[in-house]
């Protein structure tokens, strides 16, 4: 344990810092034609529970379906706001380029552009 941390390994760091809907969130920005099954694959839930939480998303006008032939397609509205009032006024694009753009290190992809 470092500074007081605790590792994801040690006893109590099973809980993730997204919940399921911010994983699934993710995961569709990352591919929008993405199927149920594929976006329950990545986020670790089942495909019952994905499918919820897409109807939610849908619902809360995060993301809008269309079809294309027998593929759903998926597109995020990024200028929706966050839920909580902690990031009152903050829209959600900006926090899912950051993640869409990590590589699976966690590094960045694209080198931030420097100032200057």
């Amino acid at each position: 344990m470092i500074g007081g941390m605790s590792s994801p390994d040690d006893v109590g760091g099973s809980w993730t810092l997204l919940t399921g809907h911010g994983h699934v969130l993710v995961e569709i920005a990352r591919s929008p034609t993405a199927r149920i099954r594929d976006i329950a694959a990545a986020v670790g839930l089942t495909e019952r529970t994905v499918q919820v939480i897409v109807a939610d998303l849908e619902a809360a006008d995060y993301i809008t379906r269309s079809r294309n032939g027998r593929r759903t397609h998926y597109t995020v509205n990024r200028d929706n706001l966050f839920r909580h009032s902690a990031q009152e006024g903050l829209r959600i694009g900006p926090f899912l380029d950051l993640l869409t753009t990590a590589g699976p290190g966690g590094e960045l992809e694209h080198s931030p552009v420097a100032a200057g």
